[in-house]
């Protein structure tokens, strides 16, 4: 929608709406607004229809239709004026005449319910006509009063933006829930006019724009701009700010199918830097920028300039073979005797046997400790590609001291990558560093100058025929410092008797010498270097994942427990009524336990019992009946196209879905007929049923990865396995959350997960491996991308902060992504039995604050806690029957959650687990830390009371050291969760923490 606004003052809605004063205006009004490139006209003084009489509006619209327009009437429906029935009599009316829609100045004057009736009742004369909620100044509660009165879209208040702050993005996100979001120009918008015309066409849906701004800013920038409005065409896409409060810049992306990035200055007085490669590192999902040779992405911003940046998703590594074979594709053959030693790479797991993960567009740092014997020089660079091309790209490494040495990468591809370290002699910085030590001790370098020479000539005699610009670049060269002596022709000169023969040495001229050290001759010398006593340290390799692997926010529900009607099967199409809602929390992944059909025999009965009734549903874990197996819906649910269809809503409202994978069947599986073979059998000719001594699993059966069948009835088993999980990939399915993948062959993983990424390598594994560390930790290291933790366990200060340590180290750190969930079907944490609403408000503050990954399951956001007595188990489990949710349940946390997701979204800081500091606070009650971007654009401090009884108050050690303040600084903080600003003296800091809020988040702006 594109609206050009006329100028003037709303229509009261006494007697004709308004028009434009006098046909001839109104006639050159719509031309303009056509040859704009507006496709809707809104009319706002009285003194603007007055020629037309009576008549007015029909004519006015005749006007509109002949130039392509509609229009819309600007209304301020006040109660005070006239009844609601006036109201909607006069709304019909012009409705009836052609009034395409209305803008409604004051929404907040009319209760919600007022509206609803008001709306319906045009709607039910004129179904068509289009009502717009200028929102401006409403609070989140009133827009979300609105939402379900009739209103087709909302007005940002981007006037009023400052083009840094985070409040208009999330006032964005409230405004999505009426439908489309308009951003509104202000005739203000003067000297940075094309920079706020840009930002409502890339942040709106659509733009108004009052009339007469286009002369102040020049026609052609609008056209522009809704010429690029018309081409994008979708609406509803997520609008994210990538940058921190603290950055020059400003970056926000917008995606959907014409993904953009829009990078704004701010500032009216200074220019500003763009960082490319923080850009690049927060890009979401798998964008990446243009290349840098294309300068699309400027180097820095004019004082109130924009520019639209076109970003395409990563193209993917598609592997051939397996993973494994790439560590056998060295750089270069190894040398028998390598006279240089390459050891403790870094990042490393285990040696190399293992990748290293990243995702893309994030930089991998690579150190190594490389040496030589003697005194000499070497050169050390840094090799790496995708798995899928063979050339090697470089860059040389820099010496850090030590003996060690750096260099980076940045990966722009999805799947697996290669990197290595090489290093040789390197001759000339040998020699050069030689010479010039003895030139500055004052010796006679005279043969040392011949010796260059000798190696110059060497050189051009060696590359002549490989690299003839090189060759001809030493030539020139060394002419300026003179050619090597003939040693033959010196050699047979007569000598008297007893002198040593050897050839006659010229001096070395300063210019010469001059010329030698040059840095001309050293990048000449370096590009005809023949390596000599190369070598190469084993191959490394690296994962590249989509950036949801690292940043994402679970929200995990049963389907069956969705339908309207309590007690009844919940359908897909249940769930996707509920989609909206879970969105609006801030989720982005949305999974769902087993989605197959369930068997019959020996079904569990609520709680867990032994005997169902023959109403219950049984556990979603039993999979496998006559309607299918792993690769099939169970029935209840609805069918595979209704599956698809709720992939498509779920990807329409900006979240994806994860499937369970679990390796377990029901005694009614296909499979169990199909391949017995699969399956142990026990000595009476029963089959043994899944186990966890003493615990007893009687509808379940485990295949048999261990059997003596042999490895062909093995392979067909694990060929089998990996196929279900194609299967859920080619409907769409790229997240899978894995059952007990520790009680399954490492191998097994590491191949299957292996089979699955090579050609589709966006494809994610989080592991539910709840089991010792080192098991966790190998699963990682197999192929898992990431895993529920321990964290669900760490209530008290000190086993939080060792055990986020331990995630923060190496090589943990570069292998392990922890998803922190705070709940699950199978664990209730007894934490969360006895701490009341507070205690839930600190377990979700804790894991949205530290870790990049965290999940939630149904019932959390309501404080659901009741427990089977002594067990960490939900009574009533849904696993065993449905459940119908109060999502209106008082003392609910559903705010709370929402906005420590967007506080997630907003800040960079909180998107890994990584960068983590612990602070000093003198109260064990209280945990203290901050997180910090690499760049230091983003740092937010959070303090967390454990506490979910009682006040706890203490002292914070603000650590001023992390943004470059001192001490006796003040520093200027914005309150995240309350969006207020403040200024903190010192760097001492008294807090109260109580239940009602036991934490606070404080992101730093500068300071002060």
């Amino acid at each position: 929608m594109r609206i050009y606004s006329v100028h003037g003052r709303p229509w009261a809605g006494t007697g004709s709406p308004p028009a434009m004063g006098g046909a001839a205006s109104w006639e050159q009004s719509c031309a303009r607004a056509s040859e704009l490139g507006f496709d809707t006209v809104l009319t706002r003084t009285d003194a603007e229809v007055a020629p037309f009489g009576e008549g007015g509006l029909p004519q006015a619209l005749e006007v509109c239709s002949r130039h392509g327009l509609d229009l819309y009437l600007d209304v301020e429906i006040d109660p005070a004026d006239q009844p609601l029935q006036a109201w909607i009599e006069i709304l019909i009316h012009h409705a009836k005449e052609g009034a395409a829609g209305f803008l409604c100045r004051n929404p907040s004057a009319l209760p919600a319910m007022d509206w609803c009736a008001l709306v319906a009742a045009v709607h039910q004369k004129h179904q068509d006509c289009v009502f717009l909620a200028w929102t401006p100044g409403l609070s989140a509660a009133q827009i979300k009063a609105l939402a379900d009165c009739g209103f087709t879209a909302g007005f940002l208040s981007l006037p009023w933006w400052d083009y840094r702050s985070l409040w208009l993005m999330e006032e964005r996100d409230r405004l999505c829930q009426l439908g489309r979001v308009i951003a509104p120009l202000s005739s203000s918008d003067d000297t940075a006019g094309q920079r706020a015309l840009w930002t409502a066409a890339f942040i709106g849906d659509g733009l108004m724009m009052p009339a007469g701004l286009e002369d102040r800013i020049g026609p052609q920038p609008v056209i522009q701009a809704n010429r690029w409005l018309v081409q994008r065409a979708e609406s509803g896409a997520r609008v994210s700010k990538l940058s921190g409060p603290r950055s020059a810049m400003t970056a926000v992306f917008r995606g959907g199918d014409s993904a953009r990035l829009l990078l704004l200055n701010p500032d009216a007085q200074r220019a500003a830097p763009v960082d490319r490669g923080m850009l690049a590192s927060r890009m979401p999902a798998s964008y990446i920028l243009p290349a840098s040779d294309t300068n699309e992405v400027p180097e820095t911003l004019e004082p109130n300039a924009c520019a639209v940046v076109t970003v395409s998703l990563a193209d993917p590594v598609s592997l051939s073979g397996t993973a494994a074979g790439l560590a056998r594709k060295n750089a270069t053959p190894p040398l028998d005797a390598p006279r240089i030693a390459i050891e403790s790479i870094t990042p490393n797991v285990d040696a190399g046997q293992f990748p290293v993960k990243r995702t893309v567009g994030e930089r991998v740092v690579v150190q190594a400790d490389v040496f030589v014997d003697g005194h000499e020089h070497i050169a050390v660079q840094l090799l790496w590609r995708p798995g899928d091309e063979a050339a090697w790209r470089r860059a040389p490494m820099q010496a850090l001291g030590n003996d060690r040495w750096q260099a980076a990468f940045v990966p722009e591809r999805l799947g697996r990558h290669c990197y290595t370290v090489q290093a040789w002699r390197d001759a000339w910085h040998t020699y050069a560093d030689g010479l010039r030590k003895k030139v500055e001790g004052g010796q006679d370098v005279s043969l040392e100058a011949e010796e260059g020479r000798m190696l110059i000539a060497a050189a051009i005699e060696r590359i002549q025929d490989d690299d003839a610009d090189t060759a001809t670049t030493l030539a020139a060269l060394l002419r300026s410092v003179g050619r090597p002596q003939d040693r033959a022709e010196n050699t047979q000169k007569r000598r008297p008797a007893g002198v040593a023969k050897h050839p006659a040495i010229p001096a070395a001229s300063p210019e010469q010498i001059k010329v030698l050290l040059s840095s001309d001759m050293a990048a000449a010398m370096a590009a005809a270097d023949d390596k000599p006593f190369e070598v190469s340290a084993p191959v490394h390799l690296l994962t590249v994942d989509r950036r949801e692997a690292r940043f994402a926010s679970w929200y995990e529900l049963f389907p069956r427990s969705y339908s309207p009607v309590p007690g009844q099967h919940g359908r897909f199409v249940d769930v996707i009524a509920r989609l909206p809602a879970i969105r609006d929390m801030g989720f982005d992944v949305l999974y769902m336990p087993p989605i197959h059909p369930i068997g019959l025999r020996n079904r569990k009965g609520r709680n867990n019992a032994l005997q169902a009734g023959s109403d219950d549903p049984g556990s979603p874990y039993a999979i496998g009946s006559a309607e299918g197996g792993h690769d099939a819906v169970h029935p209840e649910l609805g069918t595979l196209d209704d599956f698809q269809e709720l992939l498509r809503e779920t990807r329409a409202h900006g979240m994806e879905i994860a499937l369970d994978f679990a390796i377990q069947c029901s005694p009614d599986h296909p499979w169990l007929a199909q391949h017995p073979e699969w399956f142990d059998w026990r000595a009476d000719g029963s089959l043994r049923y899944a186990e966890n001594p003493p615990k007893r699993y009687e509808d379940i059966v485990n295949p048999d990865f261990y059997t003596a069948a042999g490895t062909t009835r093995q392979a067909s088993l694990w060929r089998a396995l990996r196929d279900v999980v194609v299967f859920w990939v080619e409907q769409g399915v790229r997240i899978f959350r894995v059952d007990n993948p520790h009680t399954k062959p490492l191998p097994f993983w590491q191949w299957l997960i292996a089979q699955v990424q090579a050609s589709a390598p966006d494809v994610l594994f989080l592991s539910e491996a709840f089991t010792r560390p080192k098991m966790m930790y190998r699963l990682a290291k197999v192929g898992f991308t990431q895993s529920y933790t321990y964290f669900t366990w760490r209530n008290d200060k000190s086993g939080l902060q060792a055990y986020l340590t331990e995630l923060n180290t190496a090589p943990v750190a570069d292998f392990f992504r922890p998803n922190f969930f705070v709940n699950t079907p199978d664990i209730n944490p007894h934490f969360l039995q006895t701490s009341g609403r507070p205690g839930f408000l600190i377990r979700a503050a804790l894991a949205t604050t530290m870790s990049g990954l965290w999940g939630m399951y149904s019932g959390f956001e309501l404080c659901e806690a009741d427990s089977l007595p002594g067990k960490e188990e939900y009574r009533d489990s849904e696993k065993y029957q449905f459940r119908a949710w109060d999502w209106d349940r008082p003392e609910n946390i559903i705010d709370e959650i929402s906005r420590l997701n967007h506080i997630r979204r907003s800040n960079p800081a909180l998107q890994t687990h990584l960068g983590i500091r612990f602070h000093r606070v003198d109260n064990d009650q209280i945990v203290f830390f901050s997180k910090a971007t690499e760049e230091g654009d983003n740092i937010v401090l959070v303090a967390i009371s454990l506490d979910p009884f009682a006040r706890q108050g203490g002292t914070l050690e603000i650590p001023v050291d992390l943004w470059g303040g001192e001490p006796d600084q003040s520093t200027r903080l914005r309150s995240l969760f309350d969006d207020g600003i403040f200024v903190l003296h010192g760097d001492r800091q008294y807090v109260e923490l109580g239940p009602d809020r036991p934490f606070l988040l404080w992101s730093v702006l500068s300071p002060a």
